[in-house]
């Protein structure tokens, strides 16, 4: 799917092509920022802001929610919301370092897995997450069910090869840090 585009997004009263907008905080060891989350519209899906950039896109980010605010205000747009959600990204880093061993922090994994299909849609990079199968599908029923899952090897394998994917992606796409909004 064609990643949104910032005119669509920002457009003076329009909503096409991008639905509401919610200040997302992303909590990791690498990186810690506040970003823009697009809630799909219609059958849309979901996705992190990206501005496009010459060759690639860019996150933009903020340290606070009051930032994001401010930016999205001055583009002619309002938050859904006043306040927040957090990913504590650092948990699920943590998990990653041992996964065998450490208990599987549940909705921190769901989380993430989440919204690093929705940074990869955004910044149009879909292709540096693994290709999903039924493997992938079977793990995440599992982890949506709540509590601890009870992933089969191949399971296991195929969330920590997408969670890692991910943490790499988050890690290492181009940011625009407090952005200017003209």
């Amino acid at each position: 799917m064609a990643k949104i585009e910032t005119a669509d997004v920002f457009g003076a009263g329009r909503r096409s092509g991008g639905g509401s907008l919610y200040a997302y905080r992303v909590r990791g060891l690498r990186r810690s920022w506040v970003v823009l989350w697009v809630g799909g519209r219609d059958d849309e899906p979901d996705q992190v802001l990206a501005l496009p950039e010459a060759e690639h896109c860019q996150v933009p980010v903020f340290m606070t929610v009051r930032q994001a605010r401010a930016y999205v205000s001055r583009r002619g747009r309002r938050l859904a919301t006043s306040e927040a959600d957090t990913l504590e990204l650092v948990r699920v880093e943590h998990w990653l370092e041992n996964p065998m061993r450490r208990r599987v922090p549940s909705g921190g994994v769901l989380e993430a897995w989440n919204f690093f299909e929705d940074l990869a849609r955004g910044l149009g990079e879909v292709h540096r997450l693994p290709e999903q199968s039924v493997v992938h599908d079977s793990a995440y029923e599992k982890l949506f069910g709540g509590d601890r899952p009870a992933w089969t090897p191949d399971e296991q394998r195929a969330v920590v090869e997408l969670i890692t994917a991910g943490v790499e992606l988050w890690n290492s796409c181009p940011v625009l840090v407090k952005p200017c909004s003209s």
